[in-house]
Order: structure tokens, then C-alpha cells, then sequence
């Protein structure tokens, strides 16, 4: 299973919010049936496909520009474990499990 974290922000908008953005780069990430979370800062992917994962970065990044965004900064952070499937709730409880 393939963990990334992707992040996307427009520059070059009218407005300090980016929120409407974001919701444009979610619905694009609706169409490509990834699974994702969203954080306050970044959205979190799971695929066990890297090339379905790298075009659904690619239409996020899309649907920012395609709003009226004059340029776009997008960081895609890829963790691609092969020898064991673990999911990202899965990894959250193996960290949980070791706090005091």
C-alpha cells in the first residue's frame, strides 16, 4: 500500500484564503477514486497503484489552476512499503500503541 501526502497551494490569488482552491483539488481527487484525509495542512493518499496515485496528484494540481490560480505549488511526499500492506489508520494505531 502507498502512503503520499500531498500538498497544494496557489499563488498569484486575489485572497489570502486558499480553502476554495483546496475544495476544487478534493473534487478533481472525488473523480479518481483515491482514497484520501484531509488535515489542516496537506490531504493524505492511499493507493496500491503508484502511477493511479501520480495522476491523481496531477489532476489535484490541475483543478487549482483550472479555478483561476496564476501558479501552483505542489509537494507530493510518497512513503511505498512493499513487504507489508499497512493502511494509514493502521499506521496511526502502531504509533498510539507506543506512547505512554
Amino acid at each position: 500500500m502507498i502512503s503520499a501526502e500531498l500538498t497544494i497551494i496557489p499563488i498569484g490569488t486575489s485572497k489570502t484564503s486558499i480553502s476554495p482552491y483546496i475544495a476544487a483539488a478534493l473534487a478533481a481527487l472525488d473523480k479518481t477514486g483515491i482514497k484520501y484525509e484531509i488535515s489542516g495542512m496537506g490531504t493524505m493518499l492511499e493507493s496500491d497503484d503508484p502511477e493511479k496515485l501520480f495522476d491523481a496528484a496531477k489532476l489535484a494540481h490541475e483543478a487549482v489552476f483550472a479555478l483561476g490560480a496564476d501558479r501552483v505549488a505542489t509537494s507530493l511526499k510518497i512513503d511505498d512499503r512493499r513487504d507489508k500492506e499497512k493502511s494509514l489508520k493502521e499506521k496511526i494505531v502502531s504509533v498510539k500503541e507506543k506512547l505512554p
